[in-house]
């Protein structure tokens, strides 16, 4: 396995090196190329890695979150994140790319440069989220990428989220349902009322109907497709939620009375490891769907455990060809070519 790093990308960039050095330790097959500026990357290695399996390719320029996303790619070409995709759709040993920088920048270079799969649409991000089943996630398809689409647009990402779980999580024929403001077929606006029978028809994924937002964490859906708008939004929305449920907990058990503060001790464990479950630094990253290279995009703020996470999750991917199960289950569909 052989994968890219963008180095620069994120808040934290030691943090990045050093998710690398973690995930080189814990596995032997595995080599890394970090895109970025060789004298601060070294200076990591240097004091944490003595190995030869991390090797540094020099970008002296960086997309920041200030940046246009179109003007930035096409501007800064010897940027860690533009070097990074443009290495792996240029060379075939490299199974895949992760990056922790400007979403928008990520996603119009994942699409000018990697290219989309042939019959594609529109490519989609698609994070994976936990559910109130320990252990279990499912994946929100689209979640920012595409914020107007069309029936088509998410009949492709209902089959991609299908591979993709089947891929990251090894779960067979998953279940599949639209997001809509009530379950009852006919619920919904024009794109989801347009979108059901579309669904309904596609032999490739398990269709199982409408999901309303409140259901969404309960376990009971693998994919769960909509377009960028609402996907942000709910994925925004459970981010928020879990933050103020967490600083309820705490305010509550401090200004609580004695028995109120001792039960807060008591639950102490259980709290911490909600606190971990819905940490993003705790979690793998989002995927870049729909294009002919597999680009993992990790949180901004993420560090050292989350991007060794995200670069596990690449090698996954790569091992179990998600780019070629897509392309595969899109047999049969209309092939869109615009």
């Amino acid at each position: 396995m052989k994968i890219i790093l963008d180095g620069q990308g994120g808040d934290y960039p030691d943090q990045a090196v050093m998710g690398a050095i973690k995930a080189v330790n814990k596995h032997k097959d595995l080599e890394i190329i970090i895109c970025g500026k060789a004298e601060e990357v070294n200076k990591v290695l240097s004091e944490n890695y003595s190995g030869n399996k991390i090797t540094v390719c020099d970008c002296r320029e960086v997309i920041t979150n200030d940046d246009v996303p179109t003007i930035a790619v096409r501007q800064k070409k010897d940027s860690s994140m533009v070097k990074a995709i443009r290495m792996a759709k240029e060379d075939p040993t490299i199974d895949g790319v992760v990056s922790s920088g400007n979403t928008g920048a990520l996603l119009t270079a994942s699409l000018f440069i990697a290219k989309r799969i042939k019959g594609i649409s529109r490519p989609c991000l698609a994070p994976s989220l936990p559910t109130a089943i320990d252990g279990k996630c499912f994946v929100l398809v689209d979640c920012g990428a595409n914020a107007d689409c069309r029936p088509i647009n998410l009949q492709h990402f209902a089959v991609m989220g299908s591979c993709y779980v089947e891929s990251l999580f090894g779960r067979k024929n998953p279940t599949v349902a639209i997001l809509s403001n009530g379950q009852e077929k006919g619920k919904g606006n024009e794109l989801v009322k347009e979108t059901y029978p579309l669904l309904e028809s596609t032999k490739s994924i398990n269709f199982v109907g409408n999901v309303e937002a409140r259901d969404i964490l309960f376990g009971d859906y693998d994919v769960v497709v909509c377009d960028g708008f609402s996907g942000n939004i709910a994925l925004k929305t459970i981010e928020g939620t879990a933050l103020c449920v967490m600083r309820m907990i705490k305010n509550s058990i401090k200004n609580g009375s004695i028995l109120q503060k001792i039960g807060g001790l008591l639950i102490k464990p259980a709290v911490r490891k909600l606190k971990s479950t819905m940490d993003v630094n705790e979690q793998a990253g989002g995927t870049v769907l729909g294009v002919d290279s597999i680009i993992v995009k990790a949180h901004g703020s993420s560090k050292e455990a989350s991007i060794c996470r995200c670069i596990e999750q690449a090698m996954l991917l790569a091992q179990n060809d998600i780019v070629s199960k897509i392309k595969t289950n899109l047999s049969g569909l209309e092939d869109y070519d615009n």
